[in-house]
C-alpha cells in the first residue's frame, strides 16, 4: 500500500440550524447542516415548508397569497 494517500480523519462536530449538535468522523473539522433528524418534518410529524432559496415567498408574492 502507498503511504500518506489517505486524508486526515477528524472527530467532527455537526451543528444543525436548530442548535442540535453531535459528533461524527469526517475529513472536515466542523460541519453545518440545515435539517437534522431532530427537526426534519418526516421525523417530527410537523408539516413545515423548508425553503432555502425563497421559492415559497416568491410564489406567495406573485399570486398574492
Amino acid at each position: 500500500m502507498k503511504k500518506d494517500i489517505h486524508p486526515k480523519l477528524y472527530e467532527a462536530e455537526v451543528v444543525c440550524m436548530c442548535d442540535n449538535k453531535w459528533t461524527t468522523l469526517s475529513t472536515k473539522e466542523k460541519l453545518t447542516v440545515e435539517i437534522c433528524s431532530n427537526c426534519h418534518p418526516a421525523w417530527t410529524g410537523e408539516q413545515r415548508i423548508v425553503d432555502t432559496e425563497g421559492r415559497v415567498d416568491r410564489m406567495k408574492r406573485r399570486y398574492n397569497l
